[in-house]
């Protein structure tokens, strides 16, 4: 049964791709500990963690995100851990390591596709996720869900005018756009910093980047979420707080 559009508290919701509609960070994991395994010849895992962070920081402004990023990262981190002595066998390994990142099955969520399913049907969705584009738009393709998205957009950044920028470039006005992710620094304050709404799902495990302390922003009028399940029945209910 659809709902009157005038009665909806929303014109367009949109969602983040990974680790919010299908598992992602999980990929990265695994792949780091392999890392860890291949460089424990020269340094311990902590050293090559912290190393691999602090490389990938660097080169966020050259080679944004995605598993390519990751990779050219993990390379240079072997290069700078091992003074140069690394072999073009290891190298050849950690390109292993990617092309095996980049032919993993999409898993997931638990409950996304029946939640899209039931939010399709009264309402414009689309996916806003920044990544690599070729990766992103080959995972959208072969996850089953592009056809409850009406737009797609793969950004480079998660930045409030960039999401100022898509709303205006769809005719979405602020107050009537939400944004649902796992990420408070890219998928909910820049959102809340627009005059929008956001919904918080945190994933189990996040990249170290994306990581805020919630208490620091326990001001903010967004909502959290255990599970994505419960997103229609709070879209059916709830009184959204004022955002600033």
């Amino acid at each position: 049964m659809h709902m009157n559009k005038q009665s909806l508290p929303f014109d367009l919701i949109a969602f983040d791709a990974d680790d919010t509609l299908w598992h992602n960070e999980t990929l990265y994991t695994m792949t780091q500990e392999r890392f860890k395994r291949l460089l424990a010849p020269y340094h311990d895992g902590e050293i090559v963690d912290q190393e691999l962070y602090e490389t990938e920081m660097r080169n966020l402004a050259h080679y944004g995100y995605g598993i390519k990023a990751f990779t050219l990262s993990m390379i240079e981190t072997a290069i700078e851990l091992t003074d140069g002595r690394i072999g073009g066998v290891e190298i050849r390994q950690i390109i292993n390591f990617a092309h095996e990142m980049l032919r993993a099955p999409v898993r997931l969520m638990e409950g996304i596709e029946e939640v899209l399913a039931t939010l399709s049907v009264d309402y414009r969705l689309m996916v806003i996720t920044k990544g690599d584009l070729i990766d992103q738009e080959t995972k959208i393709a072969s996850s089953g869900l592009a056809g409850y998205f009406d737009l797609v957009e793969i950004v480079s950044n998660k930045r409030p005018e960039t999401y100022a920028a898509l709303l205006t470039k769809h005719q979405a006005p602020a107050e009537r756009f939400l944004m649902i992710g796992n990420s408070l620094p890219s998928d909910i304050l820049p959102v809340l910093a627009i005059g929008g709404r956001s919904v918080y799902i945190p994933y189990p495990s996040t990249w170290a980047h994306e990581i805020i302390d919630e208490e620091t922003v326990s001001h903010e009028p967004y909502i959290k979420l255990e599970d994505v399940r419960q997103l229609p029945e709070l879209l059916a209910g709830q009184h959204w707080p004022e955002s600033d």
